[in-house]
């Protein structure tokens, strides 16, 4: 067997193989063989047929069994004459394949193309500048915090002798049907809790409920937008029946002292509740900023050492982050069916984008871990299971045994690796304190400027214009 290896590029290696006629030979001879055995040919017994009368009858199908025969091992010798350790299936091309002879009269010659892992370069990730940028708390949040935290502790007081109103809270028993499925099972919610005239309530249900009593009954019909947040609800129209069970106004505790004491958390007044709360959302500001930090890290060590990424590796990955995001839309009531396939073509192309970056990232940071000789201790994998236990509260030996299981300890040991490369790389960065920008925030629009009207020059004698 011959054997010529070439470079199409960092990831990509083509392999040219010529196989000796005579091991063709050798397995033509013995499918051949094989099929005279079971050959039923008219004017023959079975198995009894000369060979050659066989090679004529069956050619193309032993022609198909040679090759099946003798290519993959020859093509995994030649793969491990030159050490390469391809990442995906390795894609065969045969040369003249309607024309190839299996009979031993010539030599086999195929190209294999592989994808193998390219050279990793040696990252440069001393003296990356980064800027640590901290959100300021401001007051407004607090209030809002706190005016989330009353309305959490608000009360339905029943209101009796009179019809309801803006601003009430109603319980009612609702019985839908949709218009084009009249004769279909309907839609029913018992004890339902509707507030007149909030936001997120379609305006024909505060339309047609305010105003009546408890026990009254009502008809009337919904006609859905097209860009309602229901799918199942978008575009149709439904007719519903309503009875008023119950009357109620939601009221809030008084905003003072007694009630911040009364959360049972340790407030001893509402000014402590504030700079606590203060206290929470700095803390969470300084670890916010330090989780950019560590992404802006990742981001320039991408950026100052980008390479070639293996095909295969980003198609794994965008697979993982498709499947990720196709579990969020169920979770969020979507059903994937109804999903157009445009959408998914580029929620895939954004995922493939992002796989790519993931990837280079994971190997940079492999590098940077060999540079670093990071390594993982058995002390350090043994908190990790404490504090999973402590989050999930559980047993530390349960979740060590389940980790035990499905390989969660590797990964646990890999997550711990990554993260400590991340901070020898942000401990070599030149890591400055910024001014607060919101780097998610969209830019404002330039407003549009006015176009210049064309001067109106004077005409000269022979109608040219002339400047004034």
């Amino acid at each position: 067997m011959k054997t010529e290896l070439k470079e199409i590029s960092p990831t990509q290696r083509e392999l040219k193989i010529e196989i000796d006629a005579d091991v063709v030979k050798a397995s033509y001879g013995r499918v051949s063989r094989k099929y005279a055995q079971k050959a039923n040919i008219p004017g023959f017994r079975k198995g009894f047929a000369p060979v050659d009368v066989v090679k004529l009858r069956f050619a193309e199908e032993i022609k198909n069994d040679v090759l099946q025969d003798v290519i993959p091992a020859q093509v995994t010798e030649a793969i491990r004459e030159h050490d390469l350790q391809p990442l995906a299936e390795p894609q065969l091309h045969l040369e003249d394949h309607e024309n190839v002879k299996v009979n031993g009269s010539e030599n086999v010659r195929l190209h294999v193309h592989l994808e193998v892992m390219p050279e990793i370069p040696t990252p440069n990730y001393k003296g990356i500048e980064l800027i640590r940028r901290v959100k300021p708390v401001e007051q407004g949040e607090i209030e809002d915090l706190i005016a989330n935290r009353l309305q959490k502790e608000a009360t339905l007081i029943p209101i009796e002798g009179r019809a309801s109103e803006i601003g009430d809270t109603i319980i009612v028993d609702l019985e839908g049907r949709f218009d084009d499925k009249p004769d279909a099972d309907p839609i029913q919610a018992n004890d339902l809790d509707i507030t007149l005239g909030d936001e997120v309530i379609e305006n024909s249900f505060t339309d047609n409920l305010v105003g009546l009593n408890v026990d009254d009954e009502k008809d009337f019909t919904v006609s859905y937008p097209e860009t309602f947040s229901s799918a199942d609800l978008a575009g149709k129209t439904l007719h519903y029946k309503a009875k008023v069970k119950s009357i109620g106004r939601s009221e809030v505790p008084e905003l003072d002292d007694d009630w911040a004491k009364s959360l049972d958390e340790g407030y001893e007044s509402l000014s402590d509740l504030r700079e606590k709360l203060r206290k929470d959302l700095e803390s969470y500001a300084k670890t916010d900023a330090d989780a950019r930090v560590r992404n802006n890290a990742i981001a320039k060590l991408i950026e100052e050492n980008a390479f070639e990424v293996p095909n295969s590796l980003i198609e794994n990955q965008a697979r993982n982050l498709l499947n990720n995001f196709a579990q969020d839309l169920q979770q969020r009531g979507v059903d994937l069916n109804n999903v157009e396939n445009e959408f998914i073509q580029m929620a895939y192309g954004n995922m493939r984008m992002q796989a790519e970056r993931d990837v280079m990232g994971a190997l940079l940071l492999e590098k940077v871990a060999e540079l670093e000789k990071v390594e993982v201790g058995e002390q350090e994998v043994n908190e990790e299971i404490e504090r999973l236990a402590e989050y999930y509260r559980m047993p530390a030996e349960e979740i060590r045994k389940s980790l035990s299981q499905n390989g969660g300890l590797d990964n646990i040991r890999n997550n711990l690796k990554t993260r400590k490369s991340i901070e020898a790389v942000i401990e070599h960065a030149k890591v400055t304190d910024g001014d607060w920008i919101d780097e998610t925030a969209q830019p404002p629009a330039e407003e549009e400027k006015p176009k210049k009207k064309a001067a109106k020059g004077k005409k000269g004698e022979k109608g040219e214009k002339v400047k004034e």
